[in-house]
């Protein structure tokens, strides 16, 4: 049952728009996150909820998607995602929180997945993201999640020897993942 979920827990980009995520589901999703292991349990993380339109329509300007599909501009209208959440550090609390940043959004997009939801972890943002929120100084953006009902298939491929790991689609749209095989990600095996 964990396999399944976290097989398919996939970063989706093109989503269902006009399908909306209500804030209780948001605060859902975050509470996840709140339950996750924390450095320290400094727990730095804080978080900004976001479904309205004209709040999502000026975070959608801001970010990078995809990088290794060079000529895809992101998500046309009626594929944008449904809401955000967009991942901050509180810098009064930690310099840092790499290892607390993973173990959240990844809760995150779990959660999203047992909803029916898919999500897009995005850290390609432009500095004037900050600006939309009037943020406080001590409060730096991390990520973003993009949140929203799937409008896309994802495929987890076996890498082939050898092979590629950029992900890419095909003619029908369907977006794959090549995987390094479980034997390439041992390094080694100490048995009774």
């Amino acid at each position: 049952m964990l396999y399944d979920l976290i097989s398919k827990t996939r970063s989706f980009r093109r989503f269902k728009e006009n399908e909306p995520i209500d804030m209780e589901t948001l605060r859902y999703l975050v509470g996840l996150a709140r339950l996750g292991g924390s450095a320290r349990n400094v727990q730095p993380l804080k978080y900004v909820l976001v479904n309205a339109p004209a709040v999502k329509a000026k975070i959608f300007g801001h970010l990078g998607w995809a990088g290794y599909l060079k000529e895809w501009p992101g998500p046309q209208a009626g594929e944008r995602p449904a809401a955000y959440i967009v991942c901050l550090l509180d810098t009064r609390l930690s310099k840092e929180a790499d290892c607390d940043l993973g173990i959240a959004t990844q809760n995150i997009l779990l959660g999203a997945a047992e909803k029916g939801l898919g999500g897009c972890r995005i850290a390609s943002i432009s500095p004037g993201l900050r600006d939309v929120f009037g943020l406080n100084d001590h409060l730096q953006i991390l990520q973003v999640v993009a949140l929203g009902k799937p409008a896309e298939t994802v495929a987890l491929d076996e890498q082939e020897p050898g092979g590629n790991i950029k992900y890419w689609r095909d003619a029908e749209g369907v977006h794959h993942v090549p995987k390094r095989p479980l034997q390439d990600l041992i390094a080694a095996e100490h048995c009774q």
